[in-house]
């Protein structure tokens, strides 16, 4: 089971730190990532870590944001700095399984409860 955290109200150029905790202890063996969804909108890629550390980033956050993975902890963590009112949504965290793309929401098997971040203006 995935448990997100870290989520919450910041103003815009502000920074938080997303967690996603692996109660199944599963994830040291596969890929993880963090899509986002605001409202009416679709899953969106936002970044993705591989089991060996290779590391994946949507255009809309490369260079803000950071994904990283503490296997010891079965956490991955999302660091998002220079936070911008269009990253507002649902940060989901999710486990790689497939053997597809690591941007396609299709190639995950296993999804987090979501976490709201809320950027104002």
């Amino acid at each position: 089971q995935l448990q997100a955290s870290g989520g919450g109200l910041v103003q815009a150029g502000g920074s938080l730190r997303l967690s996603c905790v692996d109660s199944g202890r599963i994830i040291n063996n596969y890929g993880m990532g963090w899509f986002r969804q605001a409202p009416g909108k679709e899953h969106e890629f936002v970044a993705a870590i591989s089991f060996s550390g290779d590391t994946y980033y949507a255009d809309s956050v490369n260079g803000r944001f950071a994904i990283s993975r503490d296997n010891a902890k079965y956490t991955v963590y999302l660091q998002m700095n220079s936070l911008k009112p269009e990253d507002t949504a649902v940060y989901y965290c999710a486990v790689r399984t497939y053997d597809g793309s690591y941007l396609s929401p299709n190639s995950y098997r296993y999804w987090g409860q979501g976490t709201l971040v809320t950027v104002s203006s």
